[in-house]
């Protein structure tokens, strides 16, 4: 499996290029949020508006007024609590092509819980007018601009950052509003985002040779939720239904799908991975996956209770299953 450096910071500066329209906010997280190749490319189009997010988000609305596109970097978390009520009152409102790119979402950082964004899915998704988009891996991460861009509003990207895994191909970029679907099955219906989805895909790979069959998506738009592809999987699987998030199990993916399932009416059995309300604490992103039951271990446990059997997989063994970057197999009826 590839391991992508850095990749925003090499696709922005050429994805922009064409662009004069575009700008990009700072908010003294310059090179941590991979915006410094960009200041000394397009220096004029840069802005570093210091540690005050609530005046950076009313100062972006006053560029998108002006016909600009900025796109503020800075950490998830400084996106989605502090400045809550300006990109909620001077963004979403008048409802602005603002790009707000938030990195370090979930336990992806070793900072403790004033540095971990688990819950700004569930912010950004209860305001009105906004995208939610996640990116899962080194792909998604270098199309994401294009797709928020041909958004007419605000856009929140949960956004990766320094060695990022390849996990699609290159000639598939992310999609708004559709789901990639990795494998087939009518046993379960296992839905998964970000960082979450490298675990699941190892999962996957090593159910297949026990017979199970898993009808596997990988979703990188939180909101809009109304993927037919979506339904499809939700309806067709007998065993059960698991969401696995990088996030609290309250207001993100897992919820998104429980709010699905109960308008459609499925009856099967959910389980939702993810934070279960409650804060992280600062340690490595793998000992952390661990610890809140977010690694690859911990859904199997969960796919082998909802098929109550045990396949006798051991740790080490799901660590060695290779992952190979997947092309999607979106059938013609599900878009």
């Amino acid at each position: 499996m590839e391991l992508v450096s850095r990749p925003h910071a090499t696709n922005l500066v050429a994805w922009a290029k064409d662009k004069p329209e575009v700008l990009v906010l700072s908010a003294d997280l310059t090179n941590s949020c991979e915006a410094g190749d960009f200041l000394a490319a397009y220096p004029d189009r840069f802005f570093s508006l210091g540690m005050a997010e609530q005046n950076m988000m009313g100062f972006a609305a006053g560029l998108a007024r002006e016909g600009f596109r900025p796109y503020v970097h800075t950490f998830a978390v400084f996106i989605c609590r502090r400045p809550f009520d300006q990109v909620a009152m001077s963004i979403a409102y008048p409802n602005l092509p603002v790009r707000l790119l938030g990195f370090l979402p979930g336990i992806t950082t070793p900072g403790g819980v004033t540095h971990q964004a688990i819950d700004d899915i569930a912010l950004m998704r209860v305001i009105p007018n906004m995208t939610v988009l996640e990116c899962g891996d080194a792909t998604e991460v270098e199309s994401v601009l294009t797709v928020a861009h041909a958004i007419d509003g605000p856009v929140y990207i949960r956004m990766l950052r320094g060695l990022v895994p390849r996990l699609f191909d290159r000639t598939e970029p992310m999609a708004l509003g559709q789901a990639r679907v990795l494998s087939c099955g009518r046993d379960i219906a296992l839905l998964s985002s970000g960082i979450c989805t490298e675990e699941a895909m190892r999962v996957c790979a090593a159910l297949k040779n026990q017979g199970v069959g898993i009808f596997h998506l990988h979703l990188s738009t939180l909101k809009p939720f109304g993927d037919p592809t979506v339904v499809e999987a939700l309806q067709s699987v007998e065993k059960g239904v698991v969401t696995y998030e990088n996030h609290s199990i309250i207001g993100g993916l897992g919820s998104a799908t429980a709010e699905c399932m109960a308008e459609l009416g499925v009856a099967t059995p959910l389980v939702r991975l993810g934070l279960k309300d409650t804060y992280a604490h600062g340690a490595s992103r793998s000992y952390l996956m661990k610890e809140y039951r977010l690694d690859a271990t911990a859904l199997l446990q969960t796919i082998e209770g909802l098929l109550e059997v045990s396949f006798g997989i051991t740790e080490e063994a799901l660590q060695q299953v290779p992952i190979d970057v997947q092309a999607g197999s979106h059938k013609p009826e599900a878009l």
